[in-house]
């Protein structure tokens, strides 16, 4: 499992990567994949979303995702003055993108013991599986 951004698309979840990193080849090989979600709040719960995944290889799609995801990173929407420069790095390196159809989703609530007083009150409880 690795880090990756993502963007939606619809239910879909596009990921953008490079068309040789493992990622790729683990999804032409096999189409189940799995995508761990971490919320960006602390105490960090996650849902764990499975799904089918294929690979695109449209040229536009791949640049339009890694503008989405840029954007996303830079915390601003990415001017269209930088759209050729996107365009370069998705044919240098060779960019796909990994659509993932999600089918089922696993959540964990978080538990974190802030002070030592917090472990007499701390629960646990089962997680759940949900379909998406």
């Amino acid at each position: 499992m690795t880090v990756v951004y993502y963007v939606m698309d619809g239910d879909d979840l596009l990921i953008s990567t490079m068309a040789e990193r493992g990622k790729t080849k683990a999804v032409d090989r096999d189409g189940k994949v799995s995508v761990c979600v971490l919320d960006e709040r602390w105490p960090l719960g996650y849902l764990q979303v499975y799904g089918t995944a294929v690979i695109s290889r449209d040229r536009e799609l791949a640049i339009d995702v890694l503008t989405a995801v840029i954007g996303i990173m830079a915390g601003e929407e990415v001017p269209e003055s930088r759209r050729p420069q996107i365009e370069q790095m998705v044919d240098d390196e060779k960019r796909v993108v990994i659509r993932v159809t999600p089918y089922a989703t696993f959540e964990t609530p978080p538990r974190h013991v802030y002070q030592m007083s917090d472990i007499d009150t701390l629960s646990h409880f089962t997680s759940t599986s949900m379909p998406w």
